[in-house]
């Protein structure tokens, strides 16, 4: 079959691997109909994730057709129509009986490489690196599923596979990022961020009681997004405040915020950026982009500083965004004296697919509105860099392998 193989930074190659075969009686495989480049995906091509390996096999966004099934598989067939979530959960464990799916102790198989760098393994991923299992991704033609009785989610409306393919994780990502604040009917709730992450993080945000969303963002087409779909206010970072007059000064976020909301601040923040939130003037920013350009840092967090420093005393910062090692200058006293909740996490997709899918279903939300560009597995490593500098107007990528 063809994959998408990573090689090292900005290095992203289609080549001819084995198919992949059943190896544990709860396998299934799948023919790959759709899947997706993430944004999380680019901290990979950036090659600031450890524990990447030359040749591995990029991607968690996969949907397809049940080619195959190990003999312990009760609940697919051949021919089934699924999703694939990102996360591999065992269904059975301490973390997953208690609906935390992402922190199966069970699916990862390099647990001991991650508890070195974090305390404890979180479960394992598809495709992205071996301190998260080693698991091929599915941006391929074929993809083993481990567990495949638990993970799953079976299609079985006509819906298009650009309807449903996001249940394999940006839709549920964004709407527990908008769970986590503990949003209060009335509440304003501001979103760094407006990929796709961020638009389904606004949208969830509306549908669970929201009273005023505002997005931030610099890129135009993602806020034209965030405005004609997520029905939200916006403010760009980056350009000047209208009364300005210093060419050298840029928009600031805080200052914004707080004349929108009569300087109480939102009442939830949801970093939808993470570990590399664009470098502005701000000192932070440069000192963290300097860090890393020397391999003294993993992460540009920004944004995350931010949204401790704007959100009200008492209120939420919920943190989809992905991070990767230590964060330098966080302001935990702020956050601590400022009374400020963090909740954040790799999200638990179990939980999220099938209530979410009946929402696509009654027709309460269209997922497929953040596609932008759909491509054959070989435009795979040119889409990779088009996405990554924000190129030709890319929001998501959806690649059809097959």
């Amino acid at each position: 079959m063809k994959a998408l193989r990573w090689y090292g930074k900005e290095d992203v190659r289609v080549e001819k691997v084995p198919d992949p075969e059943i190896i544990d009686p709860t396998d299934a495989i799948i023919k790959i109909t759709a899947t997706a480049i993430c944004g999380s995906d680019l901290h990979l091509y950036d090659h600031l994730m450890p524990t990447m390996e030359k040749g591995d096999i990029l991607g968690h966004e996969p949907m397809g057709e049940v080619v195959e099934t190990g003999s312990a598989i009760k609940k697919l067939k051949k021919g089934d129509r699924v999703v694939v979530p990102f996360t591999i959960s065992c269904g059975q464990c301490f973390f997953c009986k208690k609906g935390l799916f992402s922190l199966c102790d069970t699916t990862n198989p390099n647990a001991e490489l991650a508890k070195k760098a974090m305390g404890h393994s979180p479960a394992g991923l598809f495709g992205y690196s071996h301190m998260l299992g080693g698991f091929p991704g599915g941006q391929a033609q074929y993809l083993r599923v481990p567990f495949a009785d638990v993970g799953p989610l079976k299609i079985e409306s006509n819906l298009s596979d650009e309807q449903v393919l996001f249940l394999s994780d940006i839709f549920p990502t964004g709407y527990m990022a908008a769970e986590n604040c503990g949003i209060e009917p009335g509440d304003t709730v501001a979103v760094w961020g407006c990929g796709p992450v961020g638009q389904f993080a606004i949208k969830s945000a509306w549908m669970l009681g929201a009273g005023r969303v505002i997005a931030i963002d610099a890129v135009p087409e993602r806020l034209r997004l965030a405005e004609t779909q997520g029905k939200a206010e916006t403010v760009v970072f980056g350009v000047k405040d209208k009364d300005d007059k210093d060419d050298t000064k840029t928009q600031h976020v805080y200052h914004r915020l707080m004349e929108m909301t009569n300087g109480r601040g939102p009442d939830r923040c949801i970093d939808a950026v993470g570990t590399e939130a664009h470098v502005g003037g701000s000192i932070d920013s440069v000192v963290d982009r300097a860090k890393m350009a020397v391999f003294l840092g993993t992460d540009r967090a920004h944004v995350l500083r931010e949204a401790i420093f704007c959100c009200r005393k008492g209120g939420t910062v919920s943190i989809p965004g992905v991070y990767i090692g230590m964060i330098d200058k966080f302001p935990f006293g702020a956050a601590m004296n400022k009374g400020l909740t963090l909740k954040m996490g790799q999200t638990h997709m179990h939980k999220y697919m099938k209530p979410l899918l009946e929402r696509i279903e009654r027709g309460e939300i269209d997922p497929s509105f953040v596609v932008t560009h759909r491509i054959k597995l070989e435009e795979g490593p040119a889409m990779y860099k088009t996405f990554r500098d924000k190129k030709d107007g890319c929001i998501k990528v959806v690649i059809k392998p097959n």
